[in-house]
């Protein structure tokens, strides 16, 4: 048990995960814009003094669950870089880990990755993702993108946003190939490019 979070409540727990999934069912069917507060606690099966007790309102639940959302893949992430196989590379690891994590979710992710309708969340992961290239390009000290002249800030912006683009287009065609494969397919992509 972490000891830094405090305990939450079961019945939240399950209350915001109704909300949610009544959210992810109605932007299936409809635009954003004529989603209400009235529909997801109906859909939900909870009054709407309910859906206030989590939310203040619509835009305050997209951001909530696109925090959710980051948080989720930031432990797929970290647990990824956990497991020791000393013959893998740490960011197919990184990338299995978080297609893993979005296959298990498949349904909330082809709603709000693979649709244009709810751009908070794209943003979210690709400021997520931009972190985590920085990150990994800060621990090595020569990278072949400086050897070849690439600037760090550039390399970046067209890492994270291949990485989306790629996440999106396998949502968007039904998930044809496990996590695993498109990783290693990601990879060979990635070992051509510098």
């Amino acid at each position: 048990m972490n000891k830094d979070k405090p305990r939450i409540d079961p019945r939240i727990i399950r209350t915001r995960q109704l909300l949610k999934d009544a959210f992810v069912e109605l932007l299936q069917e409809m635009d954003i814009e004529k989603i209400t507060v009235n529909r997801i606690a109906e859909r939900a099966t909870v009054n709407r003094v309910t859906f206030y007790l989590h939310y203040r309102d619509i835009p305050d639940m997209l951001e909530k669950l696109a925090d959710e959302m980051s948080e989720e893949i930031r432990t797929a992430l970290d647990s990824s870089m956990m497991q020791p196989n000393a013959t893998e590379r740490v960011d197919y690891r990184i990338m299995v880990g978080i297609l893993e994590h979005i296959a298990q979710n498949a349904k909330f992710y082809k709603v709000v990755l693979g649709s244009r309708r709810t751009p908070i969340f794209t943003e979210r992961l690709l400021k997520m993702m931009s972190e985590t290239i920085l990150q990994k390009l800060e621990h090595e000290k020569e990278t072949s993108i400086s050897r070849a002249g690439i600037q760090k800030d550039i390399f970046i912006w067209y890492s994270s946003a291949a990485l989306i683009g790629t996440i999106v287009s396998w949502l968007r065609h039904d998930m044809p190939y496990t996590p695993e494969y498109l990783a290693q397919q990601f990879s060979l992509l990635r070992s051509h490019q510098v």
